[in-house]
C-alpha cells in the first residue's frame, strides 16, 4: 500500500540507526519516549513515567478493557497499563526497530499475552468498528499525514462511551506560521495541530470534551532537560550517533525550547469521550 510522504518519512526517521541509538542514550534505556511532567530534580525517565501515571489516573480501566496506543514507541505506557489495570493493549506503531524492542520487553516481562504490537498508519487503523474502550496516544499524532482522517478513524474504532486521551506538541492558536518552520523542517512535518483544531474537529465528529489540561511549560522543560543531557554526556552521544546528527539534534531542541518560552507552542493532556448516542453524528 503506498504510504503518504509524512508516514514514510516518519517511518524512515524512526527506523534509522542514529535515532534508535540516540533514544537509547537520551532516555537512558527507558522504555518511555514522550514528554515528561517535572516538578523538581526527577530524571527524564521519572518525569516521562509521571505523564503515563497522570493520564492513566483519568481513565476507568480494568481487566476487560481494550486499549489502542497510537504511536506506542517502545511500549512503556502499554506495559504500565497492562500491569496496573490488567487490561489488554494494542500498540500501533510504524518503526520496526521500536516494535522489535517493544515485543522483546513484553516477552521479558511476561506481558505478551496482554499486549499486541501491530504495524500500521493512523489513517487506516487495522481494526474493526467499535473495538476499543480507550484510545491513547503520547506525542505521536503530530506525525499523522491527515489529522481529520486520523480522528475519524479513532472515532470509528472506539466503543460508544469510550475514552480518547492523548498528548501532542501543538502550536498556539495565534502562532505566526513562519516561526515554526525550522522546527517543522527538523521533524519533517508540514504543520502542527492546536487545542482549537482538536476541540473543534473532535466535537464535530461526535466526541464530547471531558477536559483539556494545559501544560505547555512541561514541554519547554522537557526539551531543556534533553539538551542538558546531551551537553553533559556529549562524548557518548558523539560516539553513538556522530557529530552531524548530534549537532542537528541540539539545534532542533533549542528551537523547541525557544518556541516554548515564547508561547508559540502548546502541550497538554486532551481527553474526549465518544458520545453514547449518535445525535451528534
Amino acid at each position: 500500500m503506498p504510504h503518504p510522504s509524512v508516514v514514510s518519512r516518519t517511518r524512515d526517521y524512526y527506523n534509522s540507526q542514529e535515532v534508535l541509538s540516540f533514544q537509547r542514550l537520551i532516555y537512558n534505556h527507558s522504555d518511555h519516549c514522550s514528554i515528561g511532567l517535572y516538578d523538581g530534580q526527577e530524571s527524564i525517565h521519572e518525569a516521562m513515567y509521571k505523564t503515563v501515571e497522570k493520564m492513566a489516573s483519568l481513565l476507568p480501566l480494568n481487566e476487560s478493557s481494550v486499549v489502542l496506543d497510537m504511536g506506542a514507541g517502545y511500549g512503556g505506557a502499554a506495559r504500565y497499563l497492562a500491569k496496573t489495570t490488567a487490561c489488554h493493549v494494542d500498540c500501533l506503531n510504524l518503526s520496526e526497530g521500536q516494535n522489535q524492542r517493544n515485543r522483546e520487553l513484553n516477552q521479558k516481562q511476561r506481558l505478551d499475552s496482554q499486549i499486541r504490537v501491530i504495524e500500521g498508519s493512523f489513517e487506516e487503523i487495522p481494526s474493526e468498528n467499535e473495538h476499543y474502550d480507550v484510545v491513547w496516544s503520547q506525542d505521536a499524532l503530530l506525525f499523522s499525514s491527515d489529522r481529520v482522517k486520523m480522528l475519524q478513524e479513532v472515532y470509528r474504532v472506539m466503543k460508544k462511551g469510550g475514552h480518547f486521551i492523548f498528548t501532542d506538541p501543538m502550536k498556539s492558536d495565534d502562532c505566526p506560521t513562519e516561526v515554526l518552520q525550522p522546527l517543522l523542517e527538523r521533524i519533517h512535518l508540514d504543520s502542527l495541530s492546536s487545542f482549537d483544531f482538536y476541540r473543534n474537529t473532535a466535537t464535530t465528529l461526535g466526541f464530547e470534551e471531558v477536559q483539556m489540561i494545559e501544560l505547555t511549560e512541561q514541554l519547554t522543560q522537557h526539551y531543556r532537560r534533553l539538551l542538558e543531557e546531551i551537553n553533559d554526556n556529549y562524548e557518548a552521544f558523539l560516539k553513538a550517533c556522530g557529530k552531524d546528527y548530534i549537532e542537528h539534534q541540539k539545534r532542533g531542541l533549542k528551537y523547541w525550547v525557544e518556541a516554548g518560552e515564547k508561547r508559540y507552542l502548546n502541550w497538554g493532556i486532551l481527553h474526549f469521550r465518544k458520545c453514547l448516542d449518535e445525535k451528534h453524528h
